[in-house]
C-alpha cells in the first residue's frame, strides 16, 4: 500500500495541537522527531521535554487528497491561533515491508567474551555461548546504548555465580537476566515504570528463566533486600538522589555497578558513594561513564 507522509517542523508549544490536528484529518500514525541533532541527555524525573526546534512527521493514504486538506488545515490553524501554518512538505513514502525493514536493523551484539545479545527472530551467532534473547520494545535497554553495553562487559569479566542481584531501574531487565543466564542465584528488578515491570517478565520468560529465580516491583511494592550485587543504570541524578535507597539494596563488601552518567558528571556520582565506598573506578565510552565499586 503506498503512504504519503506529511514533514512538519514545528515548536515544542505547537505539537500537541498540530498533531491532534494531523490526527483529525487521518493520520494512521504521527512521529515526533529532532530536526537538528539536538541531544536530550538528562530530563527532570516526571517530563518529556521535546527539542527546541522539532519535526513532526504525519502518515498518510496516498489516496487522500492531502494537499488540499493541508491547505484547509493551514486555514484553520490560523483562524484558530492567528498565526501562520509551519512549513511543511509532502513525500511520497515507498511501500515497503515495514516489519521486515525494522527487523533487519538489529543484529546480534557480542560483550565481552561469553555474553551475547540476540533478537529473538535471529538465530544465535554461538550456540554455545551466553545468549540472551531481547527484542527491542517500550521498555529502555536493548544492548546498543553505551551505558547498557559498558554494564554488560563488566557483568561478562565477573564470576556472578550463585549471587543473588538487584537490578534498579531495570526497563527491560537486560542487566539482570543477563546477570542470571551467567549463573546468578536470584535477581530482584525494580522499576518505576510498569511497562517496564512487564518487559522484564516478558523477557525473563523468553530466556527460559525459572519464575522462582526473579522477581519484579515497582518502587513503592519493592521489598526490602540485601544483595552480592546492585546494578543501576539510569541516570546521574536520580543516582545521586536516590543513594541512600541503592546502597540499601546492597550487603557490606557486595560490589556496586553504576551508570547513565554523563563523563562530565562522574566525579558527582563518584563523590555522593565514595563516604559508603570502596575501590570507585570509572571507565569511559564516549560521553558516557560507568562506575564501579565495593560497600564498605
Amino acid at each position: 500500500m503506498p503512504w504519503i507522509q506529511a514533514i512538519v517542523d514545528i515548536q515544542p508549544e505547537q505539537a500537541e495541537q498540530i498533531e491532534d490536528l494531523l490526527l483529525a484529518i487521518g493520520a494512521q500514525a504521527v512521529t515526533l522527531t529532532d530536526a537538528e541533532d539536538q541531544p536530550i541527555y538528562e530530563p527532570k524525573l516526571g517530563t518529556t521535554p521535546l527539542w527546541d526546534k522539532s519535526r513532526l512527521i504525519a502518515l498518510f493514504d496516498a489516496e487522500q487528497p492531502l494537499a488540499y486538506q493541508m491547505q484547509q488545515l493551514s486555514s484553520l490553524y490560523k483562524e484558530e491561533t492567528q498565526q501562520d501554518f509551519p512549513n511543511f512538505k509532502l513525500e511520497l513514502v515507498e511501500d515497503k515491508d515495514w516489519v521486515r525493514e525494522w527487523m533487519d536493523t538489529y543484529q546480534p551484539i557480542q560483550f565481552g567474551d561469553r555474553l551475547w545479545i540476540c533478537p529473538s527472530w535471529l538465530d544465535e551467532p554461538d550456540p554455545s555461548a551466553v545468549n540472551l534473547k531481547l527484542d527491542p520494545g517500550l521498555a529502555f535497554g536493548s544492548g546498543t546504548h553505551p551505558t547498557t553495553a559498558l554494564c554488560l562487559r563488566w557483568l561478562d569479566s565477573q564470576d556472578v555465580t550463585g549471587k543473588s542481584v538487584v537490578d534498579f531501574g531495570c526497563g527491560s531487565g537486560i542487566l539482570g537476566i543477563a546477570a542470571l543466564l551467567l549463573n546468578a542465584r536470584y535477581m530482584l528488578g525494580i522499576d518505576i515504570d510498569p511497562q517496564a515491570v512487564l518487559a522484564t517478565n516478558e523477557n525473563a520468560e523468553r530466556n527460559g528463566i525459572s519464575p522462582d529465580q526473579y522477581d519484579v516491583y515497582l518502587p513503592e511494592n519493592a521489598p526490602s533486600a540485601e544483595s552480592d550485587l546492585v546494578l543501576a543504570n539510569i541516570l546521574a541524578g536520580p543516582l545521586v538522589e536516590l543513594k541512600d535507597n541503592i546502597l540499601a539494596y546492597l550487603k557490606p563488601g557486595g560490589d556496586l555497578v553504576l551508570s547513565g552518567i554523563l563523563e562530565s558528571q562522574a566525579q558527582t556520582v563518584v563523590d555522593a558513594y565514595s563516604a559508603q565506598c570502596d575501590d570507585l573506578k570509572v571507565a569511559v565510552e564516549g560521553d558516557w561513564v560507568r562506575i564501579t565499586g565495593r560497600k564498605r
